[in-house]
């Protein structure tokens, strides 16, 4: 009896160790990589602590989760303690900073921007490992500072070191992510949130549309994905009542870009100034920075996300 549970004890380790090897031979899924790059608040300047000194905290992301009225859509982003939730299945690199996604991916690390909401979309939805490459600067213009090679002129610095800096990390992820297991990689899709320095002279205005039509089509190339899926956040700083004619032209054309026959059913605009919060109702009075409030980031990511992953499902 003793001998034959001994055998038996054996050959069940021996298959464990067979399936173990089958795991770890079988090839791993690809990881979706999404570029994030913008400006200033593509950095993300999104309040997340509390502070009693600036409008009793409200519109910070501690507010928001610990608020009876918005609690629930944001319990997802803490855990049972009132921690923040790390994610093991999303990374971000955001020009040397890395990590797994949480808060403080942000211009400052008391800041969170739109790949934070993103960044948990995009995880929920694919069964993939997710790595999400950040590489947005503060007062940053498209036609000048992103400018794509397809606009004539001097490139863009910024636009050579987006692309420098996105391939630099997917050369070496090992060296970013002690987690890597030397996936293959896609890049699933580009995100782009800018436009208020454009937005500053009616020539720069003007071009935008023409230059994020070549810049779509630039980075395209760039990454050899012809049909890479792009979702644009408009500069919707001023709400509704936005009524000045340079920034509803910067709005303008962010929303033209996504009509553009070539662009159908790969290229979506989301429409932010709905998101839009008075300072009344936010941790400062900069609305050039969406007045650092945490909803207004959260659902730039948020939508941007879901607009994402809509583009991706349907080319399926």
């Amino acid at each position: 009896m003793f001998t034959l549970m001994f055998r038996l004890s054996i050959s069940v380790f021996t298959l464990w160790l067979c399936l173990l090897n089958v795991l770890e031979a079988a090839p791993r899924k690809a990881i979706k990589v999404f570029i994030l790059a913008g400006q200033s608040n593509m950095e993300g300047h999104g309040a997340i602590t509390a502070n009693a000194a600036q409008n009793n905290g409200h519109g910070s992301l501690e507010y928001l989760v610990k608020n009876e009225a918005t609690s629930d859509q944001y319990k997802h982003t803490v855990n049972s303690d009132g921690s923040w939730v790390t994610r093991e299945d999303v990374w971000v690199e955001y020009l040397g900073r890395k990590g797994k996604l949480s808060v403080g991916f942000g211009a400052r690390e008391h800041l969170f921007g739109p790949e934070f909401q993103f960044g948990h979309v995009v995880g929920n939805h694919f069964r993939e490992q997710v790595l999400i490459i950040k590489t947005a600067w503060g007062g940053k213009s498209l036609a000048g500072d992103f400018r794509p090679p397809s606009s004539g002129g001097k490139v863009g610095p910024f636009y050579t070191e987006m692309v420098k800096h996105v391939k630099g990390v997917l050369a070496d992820l090992g060296k970013h992510f002690p987690d890597y297991r030397g996936q293959s990689y896609t890049i699933a899709g580009f995100g782009w949130h800018q436009g208020w320095n454009d937005g500053l002279k009616n020539d720069t205005v003007a071009e935008y549309e023409k230059h994020l039509i070549n810049l779509i089509n630039d980075l395209r190339k760039e990454f050899e994905t012809p049909d890479l899926p792009v979702v644009i956040a408009n500069s919707g700083f001023g709400g509704e009542g936005q009524r000045i004619d340079r920034r509803l032209g910067i709005i303008n054309a962010q929303l033209n870009v996504a009509k553009h026959k070539p662009f159908s059913g790969t290229v979506f605009t989301v429409e932010t100034r709905p998101f839009f919060r008075p300072a009344e109702a936010s941790p400062s009075r900069q609305g050039y920075h969406w007045n650092h409030n945490a909803e207004t980031h959260f659902l730039i990511g948020d939508h941007m996300g879901k607009a994402m992953v809509k583009l991706i499902t349907s080319e399926e």
